[in-house]
């Protein structure tokens, strides 16, 4: 019999379980451990590649209007001055008189009391702390060789814009993305890898005319929306939330986030803003350089306006794992299953040999090797095939393969499926295309 236990974990839960099977390890930790820094072990760099690689296919490969781009870390410091960041992009930080704890001004339940000390009354005045990491080019630190690990992908887009258009000859609209790491000098960083200093993003610049800015917002949150539903996400654990005006970014007409209900409630998941034309007038001003877009229908050359869908990786990561998370009781005992969608499970199949005998090895590394150009597959051999079939609904793998002793008789294999336990019988010969069928759904 299977009864269904409570499925909300908790932050601590997933922690645990993502060191403990090989999500995501706490970096440096041999020397202590740096706070808010976090290594993907090889289940989560296996998560962390299929999230990527469908994103990459639903924004890149499967349209015919964007195109893909994959700009430097570090950039000329201009690039940071035309965007605003090194001027304006910062949050306001109290520093606490008692234990001298800096803390986020907007990020405080309560702004007159410290929640390290619980001290009242003991922060100063706010100061803005930008949040750009700062590096130095070449032998000597100084002024004029100041420069920034980026903050945002977005920003190698547009100055990549007129390079791109040019040389795939695109018409509006069209859309330029890209994947690839973000640094930002958080002041409070927390919450497992929700808000880190070095994280992977996932962003699509979708340049458009300005009169048809609205309608590609609409779409694009929609469509954004429908990725993560289409995923396997709880419709109940995702919803799509519109920024009040005092929210708005500087350069938004309009902003909605894709929130997700983390275990301390409602929180960003993506961000899908219409930046208008405030990028590419920023950087033609500043570089001198025409990034107008002619349009020879019309006769007239203007800013295109862009739309943003920006997401978070490492944040995807997270929330797939919340949402993954069940625990139910099989014959008396807590069964932890990880039910990933089966394009994002780290492990698709698990091929598991009853016995470590000579010749069921050597089915064993028949199908594995049938199996092993298709899928990413794990062969385990140790511990009681009960223990083994538990490990695999910790990790997440949708299939288990065992070869018994039967097979050397009737040349089949059992599939036991993750989320039913229900187990069938497969011939060798048929078992890849049995598996190719349930897998790329």
């Amino acid at each position: 019999m299977t009864a269904s236990l409570p499925e909300s974990p908790s932050l601590e839960t997933i922690v645990n379980l993502a060191k403990r099977r090989g999500f995501v390890f706490p970096a440096s930790e041999i020397y202590g451990g740096l706070r808010s820094s976090w290594d993907y072990g090889p289940l989560g760099a296996e998560l962390l590649r299929n999230i990527k690689d469908e994103w990459w296919y639903s924004m890149v490969r499967s349209r015919d209007d964007v195109v893909g781009l994959d700009s430097a870390i570090i950039q000329e410091r201009q690039v940071w001055q035309a965007s605003g960041h090194e001027e304006s992009f910062s949050d306001p930080l109290v520093e606490c008189s008692h234990c001298n704890k800096r803390h986020r001004l907007d990020k405080l339940k309560d702004p007159n009391i410290c929640p390290d000390c619980g001290s009242k009354g003991t922060f100063g005045e706010a100061r803005e702390f930008n949040l750009m990491l700062q590096t130095y080019l070449g032998p000597v630190a100084d002024a004029g060789a100041l420069a920034y690990l980026r903050p945002e992908t977005a920003q190698g887009i547009f100055i990549n814009y007129e390079n791109v258009r040019r040389t795939m000859r695109l018409k509006l609209p069209f859309g330029i993305a890209q994947v690839g790491k973000s640094f930002r000098n958080e002041i409070t960083p927390g919450q497992f890898i929700f808000r880190t200093r070095e994280f992977e993003q996932m962003e699509m610049e979708f340049f458009c005319r300005p009169a048809e800015a609205q309608r590609w917002h609409e779409y694009w949150l929609q469509e954004r929306l429908q990725w993560y539903l289409d995923l396997g996400m709880n419709p109940d654990n995702v919803r799509l939330r519109p920024h009040e005006p005092d929210e708005l970014a500087h350069y938004a007409a309009a902003t909605s986030d894709v929130d997700f209900k983390y275990p301390w409630g409602w929180d960003e998941l993506e961000g899908i803003a219409n930046r208008t034309d405030f990028d590419l007038k920023a950087h033609s001003e500043l570089s001198g350089q025409d990034l107008r877009y002619f349009d020879p229908e019309a006769n007239e050359r203007f800013y295109p306006y862009v739309i943003e869908p920006a997401a978070g990786a490492t944040r995807a990561a997270l929330a797939f794992m919340f949402d993954a998370y069940h625990e139910e009781e099989v014959r008396g005992e807590k069964r932890v299953v990880m039910r990933f969608h089966p394009k994002l499970a780290p492990i698709k199949v698990a091929v598991l040999p009853l016995s470590k005998k000579d010749e069921l090895l050597a089915d064993t590394e028949a199908v594995a090797g049938a199996l092993r150009t298709r899928h990413n597959i794990e062969v385990d051999v140790t511990q009681s095939i009960g223990k083994r079939y538990r490990r695999q609904d910790e990790i997440g793998t949708p299939y288990a393969v065992t070869i018994d002793f039967d097979t050397l008789e009737d040349r089949a294999v059992t599939v036991r499926d993750r989320d039913s336990m229900e187990q069938e019988r497969v011939s060798i010969d048929q078992i890849a295309a049995y598996l190719d069928a349930r897998l790329r759904v």
